[in-house]
């Protein structure tokens, strides 16, 4: 039946892609940005992350099938790159331009590249929502109605997302600059265990097959 098809995709999506767990991360990523600069990021990340799950919610699987790569070649990927972004979130790596927090402009290229990576990729639409996705799309067996209430409630967990950005900006400036660089570094550490986790996960999808 629909409802019982909307009723598991709304939750699966939900827990996919875990909007309230992202908020304490968008603060982090984006520190030093202004009300107007974050808002930016935080609808540019949903647009992205919304076209790439429902781009792989049409076609994904066929896509994937002719390229020969799996699932769990994106997990390993996409924790490998979260693993980087950990690393200088952490460390505080910046370029010699950025030796200094209150130094630091944010650019067009920054606002952007925040917002498509690590923001759209691979936290929103990582591999656990692309996974998801396409095993939604494969229950909808080709009907338009079932296809349309997945795109729409692909939608609705994007939506839930930015929403979440926007009350991100007032924890942001609740906490001031040292309580901002704190918790940088502490969900750096998090971070770096998620991304570690996307690891493992790829590669026992990898071996299982072959045990």
């Amino acid at each position: 039946m629909l409802f019982d098809y909307i009723s598991a995709a709304l939750v699966t999506i939900l827990v996919t892609l875990d909007p309230p767990a992202l908020a304490p991360i968008f603060v982090s990523l984006t520190r030093g940005m202004n009300a107007a600069e974050r808002k930016r990021v935080a609808l540019r990340a949903a647009l992205i992350a919304f076209c790439i799950l429902a781009f792989f919610g049409l076609g994904g699987e066929i896509l994937l099938r002719l390229l020969g790569v799996g699932i769990p070649a994106f997990r390993i990927s996409g924790g490998l790159l979260l693993f980087w972004i950990a690393f200088e979130m952490v460390f505080e790596r910046r370029n010699e331009r950025k030796q200094h927090t209150a130094d630091v402009a944010i650019t067009e290229d920054h606002i952007r590249n925040v917002a498509a990576f690590p923001l759209a990729i691979p936290l929103m639409a990582g591999p656990g929502a692309i996974t998801a996705t396409i095993l939604l799309a494969g229950r909808a067996e080709g009907q338009v109605t079932y296809l349309s209430a997945l795109i729409a409630l692909l939608a609705l967990g994007v939506v839930s997302c930015f929403a979440v950005f926007m009350a991100a900006d007032r924890v942001s400036r609740w906490l001031g600059v040292t309580g901002n660089i704190v918790l940088s570094r502490l969900l750096g550490v998090i971070l770096a265990g998620l991304a570690v986790q996307f690891i493992i996960n790829g590669v026992e999808a990898l071996v299982r097959p072959n045990l």
